[in-house]
């Protein structure tokens, strides 16, 4: 668990909710250390929204991994742009891609969707190793997902 994630799991207390969290982190990437709190079992989202409505899938945050249903017959089209975009985000947002390559080429040589899928935890990492990486991380995470 890096720092950052602690500091967040220390503030949430069952009694704030996000929108105070997020003033109180002041941090830019909230809805992903709180995704992965939730993924990772540090969390959970529990209680009433309302006074009878029960909280219901959409309301929960979206999880790092939520691919969608792949469409049969598969498009290799959208497995080329998905491999692609992972490799064009490493090179602009991750310092001396050179030492990255074996994720580049692990990458490249994804034969399909779940191949691709399988590297998709070591590529969310590594964007957001950078300040400009996490600050754009759920965009990117969003345009990888509708394809991957």
């Amino acid at each position: 668990m890096t720092p950052r994630q602690r500091r967040i799991l220390i503030m949430v207390d069952g009694k704030r909710t996000v929108e105070e969290l997020r003033e109180l982190a002041s941090t830019d990437d909230l809805s992903n250390v709180l995704g992965h709190l939730e993924e990772e079992g540090y969390i959970e989202l529990v209680g009433l929204k309302g006074e009878n409505e029960a909280i219901t899938r959409q309301d929960r945050l979206p999880s790092l991994t939520d691919f969608r249903p792949l469409p049969e017959p598969r498009n290799p089209e959208e497995l080329d742009m998905a491999r692609h975009f992972m490799i064009n985000t490493i090179k602009a947002f991750c310092r001396g891609p050179i030492i990255h390559l074996s994720l580049i080429d692990e990458i490249a040589a994804a034969q399909s969707h779940e191949e691709l899928r399988a590297l998709y935890g070591q590529w969310f990492r590594l964007i957001q190793e950078s300040a400009e990486g996490r600050r754009r991380a759920e965009q990117l995470r969003a345009d990888l997902l509708k394809v991957l």
